[in-house]
């Protein structure tokens, strides 16, 4: 007797669980196609066990990113402890390959977030397009970083292998243009498939939300 209401009542919380799980896909508020893109092929990540990653594509002399980064900085604020977000230099010009070794260079020292904001400051508002090696030293030197340890970095093979990984995933994603925002590997969403950027947040929150659950099945 006592099995059997066990068994009933097991049944009856999987079809709740289902039901549950069924509300939570009619729920969701966004379409791919329209709103998003699911990659061909999912790429790996470099976000630790129980963590979505959330990757910027970006440009340091691209104007949408520049206008981009305060909305992005406001999001990395409050975005949930499970999301992992990472900046990925696109590398489509002589320009963005300075900036790419110099994002890497920050990176390598551990100033990456401290020198981001800055850095799009001085190319958009100051005019400084930190386009030449030492340009871009005394740049690195308002945060610290000696020339000869900056100069030692920016030619390293640490940051050599970055750029490479960078040049591998923007084609794997097959980024077109930047901003451009990639979720766990599998998602890839642009302000023009967004329309605002409060959209564009909620698109990217609704999809690290669905690959949690997903992580966690």
């Amino acid at each position: 007797m006592k099995s059997g209401i066990l068994s009933v009542l097991a049944a009856a919380a999987a079809l709740l669980f289902a039901s549950h799980a069924s509300l939570a896909q009619t729920d969701a508020k966004f379409e791919v196609g329209t709103h998003y893109q699911e990659l061909a092929v999912p790429q790996p990540t470099s976000a630790e066990p129980g963590k979505v990653e959330v990757a910027e594509i970006f440009m340091f002399g691209c104007p949408g990113c520049f206008g981009f980064e305060p909305h992005l900085e406001r999001w990395l604020e409050t975005k949930p402890d499970y999301v992992s977000f990472i900046r990925i230099p696109a590398r489509w010009n002589p320009l963005a390959e300075t900036h790419a070794r110099a994002y890497y260079t920050a990176e390598v020292l551990g100033i990456a977030d401290e020198i981001a904001g800055p850095f799009f400051n001085e190319v958009h508002m100051n005019g400084n397009h930190l386009d030449t090696e030492a340009k871009l030293a005394q740049f690195f030197a308002n945060y610290g970083v000696e020339p000869a340890t900056f100069s030692n970095t920016f030619k390293s093979f640490a940051v050599d292998a970055k750029l490479g990984r960078a040049k591998d995933l923007v084609e794997r994603y097959r980024v077109r243009s930047t901003p451009t925002v990639v979720v766990n590997g599998k998602y890839l969403t642009t302000g023009q498939l967004a329309g605002t950027y409060p959209n564009w947040f909620a698109i990217i929150d609704e999809l690290a939300a669905r690959e949690r659950g997903a992580g966690s099945e």
